[in-house]
């Protein structure tokens, strides 16, 4: 019996070629969505399970509190760590601090590389559970040990055994290799982490870090705990909430266990509660997918339901022949079922071949698991499924026909039996243009934070970091030498790049300041020329000059920064950080140095050439980048013969702010191109139908008199109405939503009603076009041939 319904499946899928390819190109582009997304969903939900522990890993975040401004952090005072190891140390398995992961410059004799990394303490590689290759877990605990990943030893050593060699860090330490580790994947919080050093040798290296250990103020650590088994986290959390509390005379800070399963998705955080994150994106993703399949399951619904009449002698043959209705129910389930997996096989080469350009959209290194059974599994049921839903509608409907009634040729569909189709049209194009709203609107917001001015000019600024010490010291050879090559036309130093401030302070004291505030200002350690270097704004007083020997003492501050001081006139005026007095000698205009959507912070300059950790420089916008490159690398070949030269362009950093919007941006605008082609696909089978239902009508009305424009509209409008219907449905859903999602950004876009007329009236066309082919095509025919019958 079942090889029957497979060979007859087989054979209307034969003589319907036509319907069948749509049905199953529709199909087939849903469910390549739907396993784009899974995969997706798949590494999001699963990000930093390579770790072991995961679920009992969290980081220490401090929420500070000082004069109304809340926020929450991941930078920690290291006093807390022995803090917390003292009062609460039984309920952690582990504990280590951690420097930032930041880029070093690793050498083994003349093979140099640039690679990030950490300092930490020992019991860090097992907590992370990282898995060695080589060597042993625990070579931390010697000061001189490092372990690096599995890519680092290749690069370094080749194919040599790296095991107790001798890399140089940064032109200053020597570090001997105790192991080895598997790369981090690219779905964990470290998989950029290629060298772990000891905690032990790091605060021995500068002075500050050994003055770090008592001073509460110095945020600039992190701090992961493991829990001890059945200790339960969020209980331990609120025990240690003011551990910190009493080391602060001003302000207030809350301490917090941060999960690492929430690391990646529940991410923000307000007045020091978690508000939510990239799982927002998480559950918007997984509807896309889910409607987007639902789209593809409707055209091959509206197909099937549609050419109902095509088939109902055939069920009536089979009724009257002694087919019961579980058996035709069987047969029609075979159909879509057959049709599912063809689509499946098809879906499968669909995402081989999008799967590279889509792991570059949403930056991921994703793969199709062939080789998990659990992957086969899943993609039977998927199919299954499927094919179940595509052609339960179908199903049930064709084999309740009346047998007597079809066979005596009185078998009407009735004059509502359209009104499913019809239903699920406005369903497909209320999706498709609620995809099309979001879309623009994303791009828009992108659009607004991205012409926001800056306050300073990012074209043709390079960074250079001064991690060597052969770059320390030699600020005015290096200047000189870099504008002798003719490529350059300004260098400066900087304790912070232009895309950044990298520290923040409270401290500050000037006249008239209320005793109960206590502000955190952002602040910048600046050479002579930095302010001419980037073309910043000076919008009173003067910039810094080496014509005034006391500008060692001097002090820019923003727009920002005076309206929080309170100064009418400020140039000339005092204050004082942590007791030391500053004279303010000019205002420049607010920049945009961190995030491009949130107020610019209150910020201050002073000149210190001990601070500086950066070097930015300005290339001649008359000299080609290459050519310019070429020439400052030789500059830095000379002072810093032991590390390669590394550049970044401000440009890049600072378009880096919007990636995550232009992410999510470019993958809706995939998926809402891939919705409207599914959606027009159907409408495309439907409108074949409906002119192929209709053609003695078209034929009678062209033998009347009917011009081509006017069956061409007696054909479109039907399908022009239902589109209209979906536009008013999708415009105020579409309304609610985004509005919903800009309230999370501080600058904003509007949602201008053009967005809405343009998205509609280009649903409109791609409908008019869709439906146009098959309607004028009917409208042209020989009537002669559609009435030889009659």
């Amino acid at each position: 019996m079942f090889k029957n319904f497979v060979k007859i499946a087989w054979r209307n899928l034969l003589k319907n070629r036509v319907y069948a390819s749509i049905n199953i190109l529709g199909l087939a582009f849903g469910m390549a969505v739907a396993m784009l997304i899974g995969l997706w969903l798949m590494d999001e939900l699963t990000f930093n399970h390579y770790h072991t522990n995961h679920s009992d890993i969290a980081q220490v975040r401090a929420t500070l509190d000082f004069n109304g401004q809340v926020s929450t952090q991941d930078a920690i005072a290291m006093p807390l760590a022995a803090e917390l190891h003292n009062k609460y140390g039984s309920n952690f398995k582990g504990m280590s601090l951690a420097s930032w992961n930041v880029g070093y410059i690793l050498a083994n004799g003349d093979k140099k590389i640039s690679n990030d990394g950490m300092w930490v303490q020992p019991v860090f590689p097992s907590m992370m559970s990282l898995r060695m290759i080589e060597g042993n877990i625990n070579a931390l605990n010697d000061q001189l040990s490092a372990l690096i990943s599995q890519s680092t030893a290749k690069a370094l050593f080749g194919d040599a055994d790296p095991m107790n060699k001798t890399i140089r860090v940064n032109s200053k330490y020597d570090m001997k290799v105790a192991g080895v580790y598997e790369d981090i994947p690219h779905n964990s919080a470290f998989n950029d982490t290629h060298i772990l050093m000891s905690w032990a040798k790091y605060i021995t290296t500068e002075k500050w870090l050994q003055d770090a250990q008592q001073q509460w103020g110095n945020h600039s650590f992190q701090l992961f705990v493991q829990m001890n088994p059945n200790v339960n986290m969020d209980a331990v959390s609120a025990k240690i909430e003011l551990i910190a509390a009493n080391h602060f005379k001003e302000g207030h800070e809350r301490i917090m266990l941060h999960s690492m399963d929430k690391w990646r998705l529940y991410s923000e955080f307000e007045n020091g509660k978690i508000k939510g994150g990239r799982i927002t994106y998480v559950w918007l993703f997984g509807i896309i997918g889910a409607f987007v399949l639902l789209l593809a399951c409707i055209n091959f619904m509206n197909l099937s339901t549609a050419r109902s009449e095509k088939r109902a002698k055939e069920v009536g043959i089979r009724k009257a022949i002694g087919s019961v209705r579980k058996q035709l129910v069987v047969q029609f389930l075979s159909e879509s079922v057959i049709m599912a997996v063809i689509a499946f096989v098809l879906a499968l080469v669909l995402v081989l071949l999008f799967l590279p350009y889509f792991n570059i959209m949403a930056d991921k290194q994703m793969e199709v698991p062939f080789a998990n059974p659990w992957f086969w599994l899943t993609a039977i049921v998927f199919v299954t499924f499927t094919g179940v839903v595509s052609g339960s509608y179908p199903a049930f409907y064709l084999s309740g026909f009346n047998a007597v009634a079809v066979l005596k040729g009185t078998f009407r569909s009735g004059r509502f039996s359209a009104l499913p189709r019809k239903i699920l049209v406005v369903l497909q194009f209320t999706i498709s243009v609620t995809l099309i709203i979001g879309t623009v609107i994303v791009f828009k917001q992108i659009q607004f934070a991205k012409n926001r001015p800056v306050g300073y000019t990012r074209e043709g600024l390079i960074t250079v970091m001064m991690n060597t010490p052969d770059l320390v010291g030699h600020y005015d050879a290096i200047r000189n030498d870099l504008i002798r090559t003719g490529a350059v036309e300004n260098m400066a130093e900087s304790s912070s790049p232009t895309t950044g401030v990298w520290s923040n302070q409270i401290g500050f004291d000037w006249t008239g300041k209320d005793p109960s505030v206590t502000p955190v200002l952002g602040t910048i350690a600046v050479t002579h020329d930095f302010g001419k270097t980037i073309g910043w704004h000076v919008i009173q007083g003067r910039d810094f000059s080496k014509a005034f020997a006391t500008d060692t003492n001097a002090m820019l501050i923003n727009e920002k920064a005076l309206k929080l001081i309170g100064f009418k006139n400020p140039v000339g005026q005092t204050v004082k950080l942590n007791g030391k007095a500053y004279t303010v000698v000019g205002v420049v205009s607010d920049m945009i140095m961190d995030s491009p959507y949130v107020p610019v912070d209150p910020t201050v300059f002073m000149m210190n050439y001990g601070w500086a950790n950066v070097i930015t420089i300005k290339i001649k916008p008359t000299v080609a980048v290459s050519a310019a490159l070429d020439k400052i690398g030789g500059v830095f070949k000379r002072y810093n013969p032991g590390s390669p030269f590394t550049y970044k362009f401000t440009d890049d950093e600072y378009a880096q702010k919007f990636s995550d919007e232009e992410r999510i941006g470019k993958l809706a605008s995939f998926f809402a191109v891939l919705a409207i082609f599914i959606s027009s696909l159907g409408l495309f089978g439907l409108a074949s139908f409906v002119a192929e239902q209709r053609t003695k009508e078209i034929g009678v009305r062209k033998v009347l008199g009917a011009s081509v424009a006017n069956l061409w509209g007696m054909l479109s409008k039907e399908f022009i109405l239902l589109v209209m219907i979906s536009c008013l449905i999708a415009t105020p859903l579409a309304w609610y939503y985004l509005n919903n999602w800009l309230k999370a950004y501080h600058y904003r876009t509007e949602i201008s009603w053009w967005v809405f007329i343009v998205s509609c009236a280009g649903a409109m066309l791609i409908t008019l076009m869709t439906v146009s082919a098959q309607a004028i095509k009917a409208a042209v025919a020989n009537p002669v041939k559609s009435l030889r019958s009659e």
